[in-house]
C-alpha cells in the first residue's frame, strides 16, 4: 500500500500534494519565461540611435544614426552627422544621367554608413513625395531615387533633407545585442535635432537629450 492508503512516507519523499504544487509553480513560470521571450522588443523605426562612449568601431564612433527600418528581419539606418563633401546640385544629377538644366545650387553629401557605399538615400520632411518616397514617423520620409535631387534643384523639393551614401544595417537581434551591451541607445528624433547643419554638436545634443529623458 502507498501512503496515500494510511502507511507512513517514505523519510524526505515529499506528499502528492506538494507535488502537484511545485509542478504547478513550475508550470506557470516556465510559461511566464515562455511570454517574455517571445514578446517582440519595441520598434526603433523612427527614431534615433546614439553611440555610446563604450563603441570604438570607427565607423561608427560618435555617431548618430536615424532609424527608418526595425523589425524581425533585421534594422537599417542612415548616419546623419557626418558630411563629408559638398558638390554642385547640377553636376551631381548628370551623373545620374538626370536632366539637370536649370538646376541650381550645392548639396551636402553625407556618410550613412558601410553597407552599400554607392547607393543613394534623401532623408527629408513630408512636404514632398515622389514615386519612390516612403513616410517613416512624425513628418519624415525618405525617397531613394534622384528625382528629389532635380525637384529640390527646381525649388520644388521637400522643406528640409539629408543627402546619403550607404546605409548602417544589422541582422536580426543584432541591434538588439549590440544595446545590451551598452554600445548603443535610443532618443525620440525630431527634425530640429536631424536636419541641423550643426553636425559636430548633433551627438551631444542627442545623448543630453537622452541624460534628460533618464
Amino acid at each position: 500500500m502507498g501512503a496515500l492508503d494510511g502507511a507512513p512516507a517514505r523519510a524526505g519523499a515529499a506528499s502528492p500534494r506538494v507535488v502537484i504544487a511545485l509542478v504547478a509553480l513550475v508550470a506557470i513560470a516556465t510559461a511566464g519565461a515562455s511570454a517574455g521571450q517571445g514578446r517582440p522588443a519595441p520598434s526603433l523605426t523612427g527614431q534615433l540611435l546614439v553611440a555610446t562612449d563604450a563603441l570604438r568601431d570607427p565607423r561608427f564612433v560618435y555617431t548618430l544614426i536615424y532609424m527608418f527600418q526595425h523589425d524581425a528581419k533585421g534594422a537599417t539606418g542612415l548616419v546623419v552627422n557626418r558630411p563629408v563633401a559638398e558638390v554642385a546640385l547640377a553636376d551631381f544629377l548628370a551623373r545620374f544621367g538626370v536632366d539637370s538644366q536649370g538646376v541650381s545650387g550645392r548639396i551636402r553629401v553625407h556618410y550613412g554608413g558601410p553597407v552599400e557605399p554607392s547607393r543613394v538615400f534623401v532623408l527629408h520632411t513630408e512636404d514632398y513625395a515622389g514615386a519612390a518616397t516612403r513616410v517613416i514617423k512624425d513628418g519624415v520620409a525618405l525617397t531613394t531615387d534622384p528625382e528629389v535631387l532635380e525637384a529640390m534643384g527646381r525649388g520644388k523639393g521637400p522643406r528640409r533633407s539629408l543627402f546619403v551614401f550607404g546605409y548602417a544595417g544589422w541582422a536580426p537581434g543584432q541591434l538588439e545585442g549590440e544595446m545590451r551591451g551598452g554600445y548603443w541607445v535610443s532618443v525620440p528624433a525630431d527634425q530640429g535635432l536631424l536636419f541641423d547643419d550643426d553636425h559636430e554638436r548633433k551627438w551631444e545634443r542627442a545623448m543630453a537629450k537622452r541624460r534628460i529623458e533618464l
